[in-house]
């Protein structure tokens, strides 16, 4: 199966497909959705890599056990930065720096036709994620094959967050098979 390929949606925001996310299948649809409601619940302009991880941790137990002992740590700086102290990341396009582009935040509510504001970056995992899952001949993307692809960028917010939380990324990537055309 073909992961949906992105487009330029009103407004001038972007992101991947959300009429096909059948390439996701339901678990990592379910965690799109997730960080969607996470950005607009935490009034960020766009669904960055942070909020992606946030998901995913709640949601996967492979991903879970892929972080290993510092799963506590890692849970307690992502509910830290949702209750206000990546107040520095709003307004910012993750990994460039420059003043977001995006007229108003994602929507937040699931539906079809939400979709919402990604960050140049967290688009890019997106896509990887299914690129991942076609070269393992799998029909949908894995939990792990988003977290392989969310780590493979060094100026990610998500390994900005996994390095605070002291998750040793070179031993992540090992565990997960990281190749660098990810």
């Amino acid at each position: 199966m073909q992961p949906g390929t992105t487009h330029q949606a009103a407004h001038g925001e972007s992101g991947p497909r959300t009429d096909d996310d059948a390439w996701l299948g339901a678990e990592q649809a379910a965690v799109v959705a997730g960080a969607r409601r996470r950005a607009v619940r935490d009034g960020d302009r766009q669904i960055d890599t942070a909020h992606l991880l946030h998901s995913l941790l709640e949601s996967d137990p492979e991903v879970r056990a892929a972080v290993g002992p510092h799963l506590a740590r890692l849970l307690g700086y992502l509910v830290q930065r949702s209750i206000g102290y990546g107040l520095r990341w709003q307004g910012s396009v993750e990994g460039s720096g420059a003043l977001a582009v995006v007229p108003r935040p994602a929507r937040g509510d699931g539906a079809a036709g939400d979709r919402g504001s990604w960050s140049p970056v967290a688009r890019a995992a997106l896509e990887a994620a299914g690129r991942r899952a076609r070269q393992r001949g799998a029909a949908a993307v894995a939990g792990t094959d988003l977290l392989a692809a969310l780590v493979a960028d060094p100026q990610s917010r998500a390994v900005e967050v996994l390095e605070r939380a002291g998750v040793p990324l070179a031993d992540l990537r090992a565990r997960l098979g990281h190749h660098a055309a990810d």
